[in-house]
Formats: structure tokens, sequence, C-alpha cells
């Protein structure tokens, strides 16, 4: 499967080519706990992370942006040495390996940065290409809150929390 020629912390003007991917996959309804329409404004606050955090864009040959990931700490404080991820894939570049690709590039940064651990909180039990990508890299579930999610697809669901050791 070919993979992104390169991911890069996301700038400013990555922004315009990530919105129109997140907006689609919001409105979507069976990813993500974000609102179904988000204004721009909301978006880009909801994704373009700040220090300590990071944003990356998985861009081609031409520069195209495929996908992007944040990541940065999952709480603060007493919480801050567990990393957390999102990762957003435009829908044309499914199946490329951009996924497993930004997946991989967040856990290596993570480790890099000093976590002791990666935990995603919200994976929705429907969206079974993640729950299978996170465990084929290594992360596990280790529990599931029932109906916690209101898919526009499947109705209610549950949400897996994965966690991977990574010290």
């Amino acid at each position: 499967m070919p993979t992104p020629t390169k991911i890069r912390e996301a700038t400013d003007e990555d922004w315009p080519h990530i919105w129109p991917f997140f907006r689609a996959i919001c409105a979507e309804g069976d990813t993500y706990c974000y609102p179904y329409e988000p204004t721009e404004q909301e978006g880009r606050a909801l994704w373009m992370e700040r220090p300590p955090g990071l944003t990356v864009v998985a861009v081609d040959a031409d520069g195209t942006v495929l996908g992007s990931a944040k990541m940065g700490p999952n709480r603060p404080g007493p919480g801050a040495h567990v990393a957390t991820g999102s990762y957003m894939v435009a829908p044309e570049a499914a199946g490329r390996g951009i996924g497993r690709a930004l997946g991989e590039y967040s856990l290596k940064w993570a480790r890099e940065q000093g976590y002791r651990a990666m935990q995603f909180n919200v994976v929705v039990e429907s969206n079974a290409r993640a729950v299978h990508l996170w465990q084929s890299i290594g992360f596990r579930i280790i529990g599931t809150v029932p109906e916690a999610y209101k898919s526009r697809t499947h109705g209610y669901v549950g949400l897996h929390v994965m966690y991977q050791k990574l010290d």
C-alpha cells in the first residue's frame, strides 16, 4: 500500500485543505465526537493544536494534503505523561496507508517527547477499520462505554478506550 511522501507539521496554509475532509467526516456522523456541522472556526479550534501538542499533515509528492493528525497530552497536570491522538484521512485517499502512517508517526513523536503511553478516549465501536488499524499497531481495548456514541448510521454504539504503553 502506498503511503504519503511526507508527514510534516501543519501550517496555517494547510487548514483550507484539511477543512473540506474535516467537515465531511464530521457531517458523516459515524466516527467523531465533534458536532455534525461545525463552523469552520469551531473545526479549526478543535483540530489545530498548539504546543505542547502538534498537528501534522500527510502530503503526496505534489503537496496535496491526504490526511491529518493531531497529538498531545491526553490530560493536563498529573495526566500529561500520557499522549493522545486523532486522525482524519481525506475520503479520496482512503485505503492508501495514510491512517497507518499518521498513527505510526504519532507513536514515534510521543516516544520522542517522553510520553509513557498513548490513549485514545473515543474510538467508535462500529468504526471497524479504525479499531482494526489501531489494534494492528499495538493498541488494545481497555474498556468500552456502552451506547456512548450516537452514530448517524448505526444508532447508539459503544466508545472504546484504547491504550498502548510506550516505555
